[in-house]
């Protein structure tokens, strides 16, 4: 019952995380792929 518990817990904190870190990713791959264009494309 624990285990199942602690389940849930670990997934429902994994997708609070990946929402939080989205716009963050988009922000530095906006600035990222801004400032890559002016001084040639990073890989």
């Amino acid at each position: 019952m624990l285990r199942a518990i602690a389940d849930v817990l670990r997934q429902v904190g994994s997708a609070v995380a990946t929402v939080v870190t989205l716009p963050f990713r988009a922000v530095a791959r906006l600035f990222g792929g801004a400032s890559g264009t002016a001084r040639g494309h990073r890989a």
